[in-house]
């Protein structure tokens, strides 16, 4: 959470969606609908405690873009990559990451050339994420509810608007 309000603190205000989910299921389907807007060289970064719903969130993504219904949390991997139609999806989860440049090795520059990047726990590669990525953070709400909120540059209105998500 910390990362986003620094990140709007630095930037003109843009996109700012918030949205409510209560069960797996949910999520699970924004994350589809949210893969229709993505394409090769985007990047997706998921803030919120452990246990928010991150990884449900990027399964969703992950499921609806390449097919693959075995989507093990790359938590002890560090990274995880699919094929879809248009290229390479890498899902990154730094949580464990020791340092900043130990991103390097895991392929972050050939997903950011090529691919479509998902990372979870941005904070530690902060300076170096562009800005223009979008930012979905997820805050954990009384009884199992889950808050999204949405925040990414103008440039993501075009195609969040045809996945009826903004």
């Amino acid at each position: 959470m910390l990362a986003l309000r620094r990140i709007l603190a630095d930037m003109p205000l843009m996109i700012d969606l918030t949205f409510k989910f209560t069960t797996e299921a949910e999520t699970n389907s924004f994350g589809a609908r949210l893969a229709t807007a993505l394409k090769p060289g985007d990047v997706v970064c998921f803030e919120g405690p452990l246990g928010a719903g991150k990884s449900t969130l990027a399964r969703g993504l992950i499921h609806a873009l390449s097919g693959a219904n075995d989507i093990p949390s790359p938590t002890f991997t560090l990274v995880e990559t699919y094929d879809f139609e248009s290229g390479d999806l890498w899902h990154f989860d730094l949580y464990r990451l020791e340092k900043q440049s130990d991103v390097w090795e895991l392929g972050f520059e050939d997903a950011l050339d090529s691919g479509i990047s998902l990372i979870e726990w941005p904070d530690k590669i902060e300076s170096i994420l562009p800005a223009d990525a979008l930012r979905l953070s997820i805050e954990v709400q009384p009884a199992a509810m889950r808050r999204l909120r949405l925040v990414a540059p103008d440039r993501w209105k075009p195609a969040l608007q045809r996945c009826g998500i903004a």
